[in-house]
């Protein structure tokens, strides 16, 4: 896969520089034809034509279908980590719950301006793609992480309270055990369980509206419905 930010374009030579350009604009087109086409009739053809190239000039740049969705999806999971960065810049770090607020917002207003890389993100997967792992987790795990650091902030202040003995069965417990490891929480396993379930039912309640499972008529204004939700979340980890 070609890294297209891997090195500030002023350090690059004039080659260099156009191809981190042509790397955007695939990028760029590639995100038009999966608004309008759908993620598994992607074609690279397509992509190169649009381009101005033909199309084994383009294979130069992306050698397959597979890497070109690879690209969409960590510049999907690196935009809405961006957002969800920009919403939280505003919220004092010690409002525990207007952090989380925050995050869930800047989640549901990306997924809304964007229900196309949404859904390669979070729909049905694309008949014949996996994602690699090592390319993807990090921007992936972007706004987890961040709701994670909001549990943890608010648990070594004391904000938040849960049992701190072991969950079951065994297997969960270790499998809960592993998470706190990875991630340096001091959290108890109670509540990376809750955060959790915080965390799957914040991307079905976004899910749900992006995907249009509510019906057109039937709220006034979703975001009313959302603000519930996200209420019903906080008080869920502990926070509210």
């Amino acid at each position: 896969m070609v890294d297209t930010a891997a090195e500030p374009s002023a350090n690059l030579s004039p080659r260099a520089r156009a191809r981190q350009q042509t790397m955007r604009d695939i990028v760029r087109i590639g995100r038009e034809h999966l608004a309008t086409d759908g993620a598994a009739a992607l074609s690279l053809r397509a992509v190169a034509r649009d381009l101005g190239l033909v199309s084994s000039a383009v294979y130069r740049y992306v050698a397959s279908r597979d890497e070109l969705l690879t690209l969409l999806v960590v510049d999907g999971y690196d935009e809405l980590g961006d957002a969800v960065d920009a919403a939280l810049t505003d919220v004092d770090r010690a409002d525990h719950p207007g952090r989380m607020r925050a995050i869930g917002r800047a989640v549901r207003a990306w997924g809304l301006a964007e229900p196309a890389t949404y859904a390669l993100l979070f729909g049905s997967p694309v008949p014949g793609y996996e994602a690699p792992a090592e390319q993807t987790t990090g921007p992936g795990t972007r706004v987890v992480v961040r709701l994670v650091e909001v549990w943890e902030d608010a648990w070594q202040a004391g904000a938040i309270t849960a049992d701190e003995g072991a969950v079951s069965p065994r297997r969960l417990s270790r499998d809960l055990a592993r998470i706190r490891r990875q991630m340096g929480l001091a959290v108890p396993e109670r509540l990376v369980a809750r955060g959790l379930f915080a965390w799957a039912a914040l991307f079905g309640c976004v899910t749900w509206e992006v995907f249009g499972q509510y019906g057109s008529a039937t709220f006034t204004d979703p975001a009313d419905l959302f603000e519930q939700h996200l209420d019903a979340l906080v008080e869920t980890v502990g926070l509210g």
